[in-house]
């Protein structure tokens, strides 16, 4: 992402607004290609309402965790950038949201699954992902197992501070071969940082793979190359954690066939959108999308002629017996 030296992102860090500012902010903005200026977040009373909420799947107990959320003019540099404006703004009228700027939201999920903590991506930074975490009971030194879906930087910005010392000092790590593999080739400064001081305790898997029991990778590459979604199976119920397949829910999941800036192969990703939402629609399966308005749970249903309608989950993961 390219944003001027005025954007703001609102991170959480024990119950308020956290300042992004110096070598932290760069290290966040390097991997999500922002030019290194400070990135100052707004100390304000319209604090979000929660930062986490847990349901069951099944024996599982899992959490989408809020690391952040900021607001971003000019959409349809991002999104929908193969249709005119006028297409833009008319489904975006539809869908009672403005056409000329965006909410983003950067949504990890913590998983209990047996004797396991397992965390699905780590926000922007170390801050942007403990004190929610904290909110779910859970303090860094818990976690067992990382899980990293991709490597955005606002993915694996939260896995070490600036002096390199991991978030989650009794962790092991898992992310795809396929995407560490095409991110040591490139090599870019946060996956330097990041990423490759922790490569002795990675995992490497591919589609189909268990990271534990329950949890299962599935492929979605497009938006990287080797980007991974993730089914949680327990006692007969699902749910899939999207990752990055859909960056809105109306301009990307809805839409499959609008291209998205930073999916590195789009039309790749085009097609995973189209394969993930249709096996979701079909078979009735609810999901956690990282960038779907928190708490970021929905499912999807088909919409006209091939394409889909987000519908945020109400009260059915309350629901017992």
């Amino acid at each position: 992402m390219t944003f001027s030296k005025d954007t703001k992102i609102s991170t959480v860090n024990n119950g308020r607004r956290n300042l992004l500012v110096g070598s932290a902010a760069a290290t966040a903005a390097a991997g999500l290609g922002i030019a290194p200026t400070a990135l100052l977040a707004q100390e304000s009373s319209a604090m979000p309402n929660a930062i986490k909420q847990t349901m069951n799947i099944g024996s599982m107990e899992v959490s989408t965790l809020l690391a952040g959320t900021r607001t971003a003019p000019d959409p349809q540099t991002i999104f929908g950038m193969n249709v005119s404006a006028e297409e833009f703004a008319s489904v975006s009228a539809e869908n009672f949201i403005p056409a000329d700027k965006n909410q983003f939201f950067f949504t990890p999920t913590v998983v209990r699954a047996g004797d396991d903590v397992v965390l699905f991506d780590t926000g922007l930074n170390p801050n942007s992902i403990t004190a929610p975490l904290q909110a779910a009971g859970i303090a860094p030194e818990d976690v067992t197992i990382v899980v990293i879906t991709h490597m955005h930087g606002d993915h694996i910005g939260g896995l070490s501070g600036d002096d390199g010392m991991p978030t989650f000092p009794n962790a092991r790590y898992v992310t795809g071969q396929m995407e560490y593999d095409a991110w040591a080739k490139t090599a870019p400064d946060n996956f330097n940082a990041k990423v490759k001081p922790l490569a002795e305790k990675m995992t490497f898997i591919g589609d189909g793979d268990s990271v534990v029991s329950g949890i299962t990778s599935v492929a979605a590459h497009g938006h990287t190359p080797g980007h991974m979604t993730y089914m949680l199976e327990s006692e007969g119920e699902q749910l899939l954690l999207i990752a990055d397949t859909a960056n809105h829910y109306v301009w990307s999941l809805a839409y499959p066939d609008w291209e998205v800036k930073f999916d590195m192969d789009k039309a790749a990703a085009a097609a995973t959108r189209k394969k993930i939402f249709g096996m979701l629609s079909a078979d009735k399966i609810p999901f956690v999308g990282y960038h779907m308005p928190f708490p970021a749970v929905g499912y999807v249903a088909p919409r006209g002629e091939g394409g889909f309608q987000y519908v945020p989950a109400s009260y059915q993961m309350m629901l017992e017996g």
